[in-house]
């Protein structure tokens, strides 16, 4: 048995990317085999290649079927230096875990931005031209034109707050911009001059951008700042008709406060991705709720994902090897 380090992936990466991934170790001179779990979901990785696993990839195809099996041995691994994830946010406490134990994590943030984006973006286009009706109206084979003085308003000149101006947030910023939209960045750091927005605010300035807000939406992570973001006081800030789209965690919304203003009719529509439980429990009233689009934590989905985070871990692999710190998107701390 080698006693060289390994890197762990996933039986599918291995087949996917196997031969470029064995030649990319090679070219950094990196002294590690590549290593993939077994294909069988219910099997357990050999002890000798848990002991040596020293970099550990978790694909999205894990998500779906091996998490168990992938963090069993991340976690008995006692030589895990780094550990790379496709997803974006970091508030599972595997996470956490991790670091505390002194492993290295990085996300692949910005290789889902787009899909991402484009999907909220489509939630935004169905709730502006009314597509709720319509498609009500379908499922009961009913033809119901909207009469003249029930027109939506045009989208041209609305305003838009997007929370949170990461990958998702800039792409869904620039797209906004493309239909004319007046769109406020909202995040930490200052403007930048190529920033797809016509005003950038910081997260304390919250309170005041609500009452202007056509359409909010939230693209942030999941922190202790946000959590909660959007209470019943916060909601009521919002313009009446105001609708609102969100890709970050269920987490940021007091989803009970949420439910009552969409009842209400003072929140216009929602289009939701992300949800307090998933899955969103069929007991729940959101599915039964006028204007409210629901998708199950799926606005990421696209053919195109994998050879994107695959890149990214490749080019976060490169910095490892040149012993590079921070590398690009390093988790320095969660929650």
């Amino acid at each position: 048995m080698s006693a060289k380090p390994a890197l762990i992936v996933s039986h599918r990466c291995h087949a996917q990317f196997g031969a470029e991934l064995v030649a990319t170790v090679a070219r950094l001179k990196l002294p590690h085999d590549v290593v993939a779990l077994p294909e069988d979901k219910d099997a357990r990785l050999p002890e000798a290649d848990v002991t040596r696993g020293e970099i550990a990839f978790y694909s999205q195809d894990l998500n779906l079927a091996h998490a168990r099996q992938f963090f069993s041995a991340v976690r008995k691994g006692p030589n895990i230096k780094w550990l790379h994830v496709f997803n974006i946010g970091v508030d599972h406490p595997i996470y956490k875990e991790m670091l505390e134990r002194g492993v290295r994590v990085t996300t692949s943030a910005g290789t889902t931005a787009k899909p991402i984006s484009q999907t909220a973006l489509t939630g935004m286009l169905m709730l502006s031209r009314g597509f709720p009706h319509w498609m009500k109206a379908q499922a009961e084979r009913r033809w119901a034109p909207v009469r003249l003085q029930d027109s939506p308003p045009d989208l041209s000149g609305q305003t838009v707050v997007v929370y949170g101006m990461g990958g998702i947030g800039t792409e869904f910023a620039r797209m906004a911009k493309a239909l004319d939209m007046h769109v406020i960045g909202v995040r930490r750091s200052p403007r930048k001059a190529d920033d797809p927005v016509d005003e950038m605010h910081t997260p304390d300035q919250i309170d005041k951008l609500l009452p202007r807000a056509q359409w909010l939406l939230l693209s942030s992570p999941l922190t202790a700042e946000t959590r909660n973001l959007l209470s019943t006081q916060r909601l009521a800030l919002l313009p009446k008709g105001a609708c609102m789209l969100n890709v970050s965690r269920g987490e940021v919304i007091d989803e009970a406060a949420m439910i009552e203003s969409l009842k209400s009719g003072h929140l216009g529509g929602a289009y939701l991705d992300v949800f307090e439980q998933e899955p969103l429990p069929a007991e729940s009233p959101l599915w039964d709720i006028p204007n409210v689009i629901i998708t199950p934590h799926n606005s990421s989905s696209s053919i195109g994902n994998e050879k994107r985070v695959f890149d990214c871990f490749v080019n976060i692999l490169e910095q490892w090897a040149n012993k590079k710190s921070p590398m690009t998107n390093e988790v320095l701390r969660t929650g």
